[in-house]
């Protein structure tokens, strides 16, 4: 049986999951107790993200008992071979058959209760492997680390520094189980990495070879992460949101102590009391002391003001349900972000700190990093691809300039599958959409390219046709003449270095080199674009 590598920490959540493993009668599905844990890991693993740790579903389906039983195991085992066009992958090449019947079994059970997890814990596994003062004073290495990418390597539980000018991979970094994201601090010199697994980690890109010089744990599931960036606290803070816990956690960006937690559970737009709240997404505010932090199940967005820690200023700004990620509009001011199971983009002004539109897209909207450019009739606008369908929608985005135009649909362009990612960039004349989430190879290995002046698919790449791998995730360089794409190579650990980065030349569509020998990249990030705010 294959068996997925996990931090002390994923060890940790998995153990505390462990209680509510009742017998169950003989009307009931049931699992041995070794069946019934291996089921629990991989529903960490692969599951919850999308469904929930309660299994009281968002961006997926509940799959709660009620609901799970009506279907049946042989309904549920075909759904989970095969996936479906809605937007859930396939996973015959994550699970063997055995693993696939036992997570239909699991599903059918009632969800064990996790463990919570406070600051007293958080400082526990607080860990400075550099001080502050001992960092280098220039980059040792003497490379354009403003040219560096910096790679997910998902499942190795690892990040990879690529020097963009030579392409060359210059260093694989421990971080933690499946980082979800990484964001810079304001220099662009140090980046922090969020796992699932809630750990935290602070690399410095100074060092030969890059290197984590501080990490702490603090959460248990966890997605998204954010540097202070304004004004007098410029790089003193990060934020770390929890899935579970729901919370949020402030912590001293320089050593990555942590300072502060916050739940987030509460009441919903629709005035329903939410355990299971989640922070899906955080992000750093340009024109105040503020982060943006989205609160999934609750449809609210609460902008945090960290001038002041022991006095926290709170602003909860109603939207939908059920929010995940986003990106702000070219002026900084205006953040987009999905409402993805309510099929919406919503946006609000963070200078106001208000709410102030709704946008309908299409099924489950889901921009990544997403895009801004510039189309001949709407305008600036901005875009997304979706997870229920093959669809890019386009929006105005510019209410100064062309306010009959702004917070609505300019177009809409379909693609052939649901995809998770949607990038530009000013130097180019196309956007570029993966379509990762369809179940059939040939349309989850290739990426649509969208025309700028026509709005239109003018041609589609195929990064990669081998077996059981995926073309996820754009990003360009420096000057935006070449666009990055991953092939996420997955079927277990044997496969994992068949990962590869294929370049493109961001006008001719031609390819231009490969970067192999990558366990499992997914997203990827450019130092000098994230700096900049190019999207």
């Amino acid at each position: 049986m294959r068996k997925i590598a996990l931090t002390a920490s994923v060890l940790g959540l998995v153990a505390s999951l462990s209680m509510g493993t009742t017998p169950a009668t003989a009307a009931e599905p049931s699992l041995s107790e070794a069946d019934f844990e291996e089921a629990k890991t991989l529903y960490f693993q692969r599951c919850a993200g999308c469904h929930g740790v309660l299994r009281k579903g968002a961006t997926g389906k509940g799959l709660e008992p009620k609901s799970t039983r009506k279907l049946g195991q042989k309904r549920l085992e075909k759904i989970i071979t095969l996936g479906t066009e809605g937007g859930m992958n396939n996973f015959d090449d994550l699970f063997t058959k055995d693993q696939i019947r036992k997570m239909s079994t699991y599903i059918q059970m009632p969800a064990p209760p996790p463990a919570e997890m406070d600051l007293a814990t958080m400082k526990k596994r607080h860990v400075v492997k550099i001080a502050p003062d001992k960092y280098p004073t220039k980059p040792m290495h003497g490379r354009n680390w403003e040219n560096f990418f910096i790679v997910i390597l998902r499942d190795a539980g690892m990040a990879g520094v690529i020097d963009g000018d030579k392409k060359e991979t210059i260093a694989k970094i421990d971080t933690g189980y499946a980082v979800h994201v990484m964001k810079e601090s304001s220099s662009g010199r140090f980046w922090y990495t969020m796992g699932r697994d809630g750990k935290m980690t602070k690399i410095d890109l100074w060092m030969d070879p890059p290197a984590v010089v501080a990490e702490t744990q603090v959460a248990s599931d966890a997605r998204d992460v954010a540097v202070a960036q304004y004004g007098k606290w410029k790089d003193k803070y990060v934020i770390g949101g929890g899935y579970w816990p729901p919370h949020f956690v402030i912590l001293d960006a320089k050593t990555m102590a942590p300072l502060k937690v916050v739940s987030t559970r509460g009441v919903n737009v629709d005035g329903v009391y939410v355990n299971e709240a989640r922070v899906a997404a955080v992000y750093n505010t340009p024109n105040a002391p503020t982060w943006i932090v989205a609160v999934k199940e609750l449809g609210q967005l609460w902008q945090v003001d960290y001038s002041d820690l022991q006095n926290l200023r709170i602003e909860m700004i109603n939207s939908h349900k059920f929010l995940h990620d986003g990106f702000f509009d070219p002026t900084l001011r205006y953040f987009q972000i999905a409402a993805n199971a309510s099929n919406r983009i919503e946006i609000m002004d963070s200078v106001d700190r208000k709410f102030v539109a709704s946008i309908e897209t299409g099924k489950k909207p889901h921009p990544g990093p997403g895009a801004n450019w510039i189309d001949p009739k709407c305008g600036p606008v901005g875009g997304t691809v979706h997870l229920g369908e093959g669809m890019i929608t386009t929006w105005g985005n510019d209410p100064k300039g062309n306010a009959g135009k702004a917070w609505k649909v300019c177009y809409k362009t379909p693609t052939d599958g649901a995809g998770l990612f949607i990038r530009t960039h000013p130097n180019s004349p196309y956007v570029f959409a993966d379509q990762t989430k369809h179940p059939e190879p040939a349309v989850q290995q290739s990426i649509k390219v969208l025309d700028k002046k026509t709005g239109k698919i003018v041609k589609t790449l195929r990064p990669t046709k081998t077996e059981k791998a995926v073309a996820v995730h754009e990003e360009f360089n420096k000057d935006g003449t070449e666009v990055w794409i991953s092939v996420w190579v997955r079927g277990g650990k044997k496969n994992w270095s068949k990962g590869e980065i294929v370049i493109y030349d961001s006008k001719t569509l031609e390819e231009k080199a490969r970067i192999k020998n990558l366990e499992t990249p997914t997203g990827k990030f450019n130092v000098y674009n994230r700096k900049h705010h190019i999207t």
